[in-house]
């Protein structure tokens, strides 16, 4: 497995961007082969933390592609700045 991780501070209404992501993101990337599992969080103080976890590389990477593009195209005035993308292979699961 694979993961992606990323950060957005300065989130301006966290509400909002997730109700966004679970109705339109989340559909798109149960699209992308190998997906896995998604999750997208609220960690308080405008940050918010996504993590998608996919069976290889290939498909951790599509869904960095369309992360971007929905961020840029839906999420833009509400995630004001780019996010910190961690990405890596998976090497303990519980």
């Amino acid at each position: 497995m694979y993961a992606v991780i990323r950060r957005y501070e300065g989130v301006t209404d966290s509400a909002e961007a997730g109700r966004r992501v679970n109705e339109v993101f989340v559909p798109l990337l149960r699209r992308v082969p190998g997906f896995v599992a998604y999750y997208w969080v609220d960690a308080g103080d405008g940050v918010m933390v996504s993590t998608s976890v996919f069976a290889d590389r290939a498909g951790a990477e599509e869904s960095v592609v369309q992360a971007a593009d929905f961020v840029r195209e839906n999420l833009a005035p509400l995630l004001p700045h780019s996010p910190q993308v961690t990405a890596g292979p998976v090497v303990a699961a519980g």
